[in-house]
């Protein structure tokens, strides 16, 4: 008996106390709430939504303490919510400098997806911003393809919804990711993908989004990266480097075909993003591999984000039928006067403009970002101690629906909170982006992600 039990015991205390080794945070870091590993693999046996998972274990902490310690990519991380250790977190990007998956864990799968580029990068942030920063804040938007495409879309809900009949729901996921893809490639790479209307697959290019989104988000991978050591063990990790590599290779494939074509033609777009970084890749600003990176996150976070967007528009109009009737009230008049509206037009409708904002609010695109690293012992604030190499992250939705900074109402659809007018909106968001709210979309879109969103 005494045997086997050593037996036993040689074999499982080892790799017991590799666990207990690997998954302690480390003594150096400060002392906060810890959020339990378990939480970040709930999606292996529980459908519990991202809200639902914030309001049981992150809101109460996160708004007593500020920060708390949270499991992420394989490693302890501090995840920060308190507005003013976010705004000295943003401002001092020298000491608390952007490092993506690249740098945290370059072997894993969604490394090999997004590289050195845009939102990630420290030492070339300054480079692809002068590069691809006209394209992503182009001063005037040219209205027809998007308005073009909306009405595609509309015409395909009302059919399915026809078919089906009264009283049924549809799922409009499918169909707006196809019409994000293609008013993305239509506003951003010059390209035309035509997914809208075809049958869901069909367009390759569009339908590795819903593989990738499904490989990249697998709970267990995605808390515990170093998995993918081990392609040639784990057959999904292997298939998931295949992904990749198809989707890296068919986008550059694909805007190369065009920029040829558009160069021959001599039809050049001189505010499309897709040219300016192909310019920069053929003067050698950049290198392909940066090319290739920059292409792959404008793809994936223009279309993934206002995806996301729309999605959280359907649900909250649905819900809200009031609100639901004045913003269609709004649009349907001014139709009338302005049947295919510019720019100046619809950015002068004071209630979609609240309604966009709310959104952005209460539903983020981007909730959650850990993506920069302590390059020396710093103190945050002023007050939090960060240990050199420890990697800070903030949380969107924990201070849009901070009721310290919102209300009480904060976890409310509220459009009327941002005021009547447009110019009282936009003071308001310029406001709470420059100072107490960095991370509302705003200012972290204008950091973090160049306005991707």
């Amino acid at each position: 008996m005494i045997p086997i039990l050593y037996l036993i015991l040689s074999i499982l205390l080892p790799p017991l106390l590799f666990l207990t080794w690997y998954l302690h945070p480390p003594s150096n870091l400060p002392t906060l709430p810890k959020i339990p590993i378990y939480v970040s693999v709930l999606g292996l046996w529980s459908s519990m939504g991202q809200d639902e998972i914030y309001e049981r274990w992150f809101r109460t902490p996160l708004e007593k303490h500020g920060a708390v310690l949270v499991w992420f990519a394989g490693r302890w991380s501090i995840l920060v919510s308190r507005p003013d250790w976010l705004t000295d977190m943003f401002r001092n990007d020298q000491l608390y400098a952007k490092a993506g998956s690249q740098k945290k864990i370059p072997h894993s799968v969604i490394a090999m997806l997004v590289g050195d580029n845009i939102i990630n990068a420290h030492e070339n942030w300054r480079l692809f911003t002068s590069i691809m920063k006209p394209g992503l804040q182009k001063k005037v938007f040219e209205t027809s393809a998007l308005l073009k495409q909306s009405r595609r879309l509309v015409d395909i809900l009302i059919g399915l919804q026809r078919d089906v009949g009264e009283g049924q729901g549809i799922l409009v996921n499918a169909e707006v990711q196809k019409w994000a893809v293609d008013v993305m490639g239509e506003n951003f790479l010059d390209l035309e993908f035509k997914s809208l209307g075809q049958p869901t697959g069909k367009v390759r290019i569009e339908a590795l989004q819903s593989i990738i989104k499904a490989t990249l988000f697998k709970p267990m991978y995605f808390s515990f990266p170093d998995l993918d050591h081990f392609p040639w063990l784990l057959r999904s990790r292997k298939r998931a480097y295949e992904i990749m590599r198809e989707f890296d290779n068919r986008l550059y494939e694909t805007v190369m075909d065009m920029l040829e074509t558009r160069n021959t033609s001599k039809s050049k777009s001189e505010e499309m993003l897709s040219h300016m970084l192909g310019e920069a890749y053929k003067c050698g600003r950049i290198t392909e591999k940066q090319f290739r990176n920059n292409l792959k996150i404008t793809f994936l976070t223009a279309h993934e984000n206002t995806q996301q967007l729309v999605n959280s528009m359907f649900w909250q109009l649905g819900v809200r039928v009031d609100i639901q009737e004045r913003l269609r009230e709004e649009i349907l008049s001014t139709a009338k006067i302005h049947p295919g509206p510019a720019q100046e037009v619809i950015n002068q409708l004071p209630y979609l403009t609240a309604v966009v904002l709310e959104l952005l609010r209460l539903f983020p695109p981007v909730c959650q970002l850990i993506n920069r690293v302590a390059l020396s012992n710093a103190l945050l604030g002023g007050d939090l101690p960060i240990p050199k190499g420890t990697f800070v992250g903030w949380n969107a939705w924990a201070v849009h629906s901070d009721p310290a900074v919102w209300g009480d109402d904060a976890r409310a659809f509220n459009p009327e909170r941002w005021g009547t007018t447009v110019e009282e909106m936009q003071a308001r968001f310029r406001r709470e982006t420059g100072g107490i709210l960095a991370p509302l979309g705003g200012r972290v879109i204008l950091t973090e992600l160049e306005a991707l969103s």
